[in-house]
């Protein structure tokens, strides 16, 4: 028979391989993603499209901070970007030095199409789920990536 604290290190051993198992999940369908968003570009510049989907346009260095790159590899990622007409540069208004980056009419599209067949994968894998199985995953996952000083 098992003692609680074998059973506990059990359970959380088959929950760090489910994570594990969630996270290449994840990068399979990030990098999936990254191909239908173009071909012709690294992974990383759907990152920075779909942050700035999300966010709208930003000065080159938030986006890299925001997206977790350096500054040179985002800098080349978006000339690259822009030659693909997928992002453009206008004069930041705040410092006529900087620019500004935002996606083009052509990226904005690419970028919404991409995303939603994310969804209609993500969807479809939870289609079936009882709306209690949802809010449950839901509450769990918020819990666990809680900001540690909050909780």
């Amino acid at each position: 028979m098992q003692t609680t604290e074998q059973a506990r290190s059990a359970v959380e051993l088959a929950l760090g391989e489910r994570i594990n198992a969630l996270l290449s999940a994840t990068r399979g369908l990030s990098e999936r993603s990254a191909a239908q968003f173009h071909e012709g570009l690294q992974p990383a510049a759907f990152h920075i499209a779909r942050w700035l989907h999300a966010f709208g346009p930003a000065r080159p260095s938030v986006i890299a901070e925001s997206v977790g790159m350096d500054r040179s590899s985002t800098s080349t990622l978006l000339t690259k970007m822009r030659s693909l007409g997928l992002v453009a540069n206008a004069p930041d208004p705040q410092d006529r030095r900087g620019v500004i980056v935002q996606l083009t009419d052509l990226g904005e599209a690419r970028i919404a199409r991409t995303l939603e067949e994310r969804g209609v994968e993500f969807f479809g894998r939870i289609k079936d789920w009882s709306l209690d199985d949802l809010r449950a995953l839901e509450r769990l996952l918020g819990k666990l990536t809680a900001d540690p000083s909050t909780r």
